[in-house]
């Protein structure tokens, strides 16, 4: 039986973080050689769910903090965001495609529906005021992976 290997980090809601948390996850899974395109997906969702805290959660408030944690088990990275930004009123409506809350600053509103799509599992939970966590699964398709 292989024991889980996991992370948990905090650090600052500033915009020169979201590469970084980016990087944390890639580094965090690379012992399971993932293909160029399973890391892409990750990194992918990873910026997006930072940026969503940032803009979204805390309103560009460089104060503010953001948890990641990650855990590798049987060949899957299940992947946590969390915030105790503004939270979300409608969580299905903001899963909607080109949906966003500040359509003033060009926004897309496909941060979720690249989430969702790029990843084999993804869930938002989120209080009004009181935050919002996302949680997002990916297998990796490696041998490596398979053992660890």
């Amino acid at each position: 039986m292989s024991v889980p290997n996991k992370f948990s980090l905090t650090f600052s809601a500033q915009s020169c973080n979201e590469a970084f948390a980016r990087m944390v996850v890639a580094s965090f899974v690379a012992h399971l050689d993932p293909t160029l395109e399973e890391l892409e997906d990750l990194k992918t969702a990873v910026s997006e769910a930072v940026t969503n805290c940032i803009i979204h959660a805390y309103d560009n408030d460089p104060t503010k903090e953001i948890q990641l944690k990650g855990i590798v088990e049987n060949g899957k990275l299940t992947i946590e965001i969390i915030d105790e930004g503004s939270g979300i009123e409608d969580t299905e409506l903001a899963r909607m495609p080109l949906f966003t809350t500040k359509p003033d600053e060009e926004r897309s509103g496909m941060g979720f529906t690249i989430m969702e799509n790029f990843m084999d599992h993804f869930e938002v939970s989120s209080t009004l005021g009181g935050g919002t966590k996302l949680t997002m699964m990916k297998r990796i398709a490696s041998k490596k992976a398979l053992y660890n």
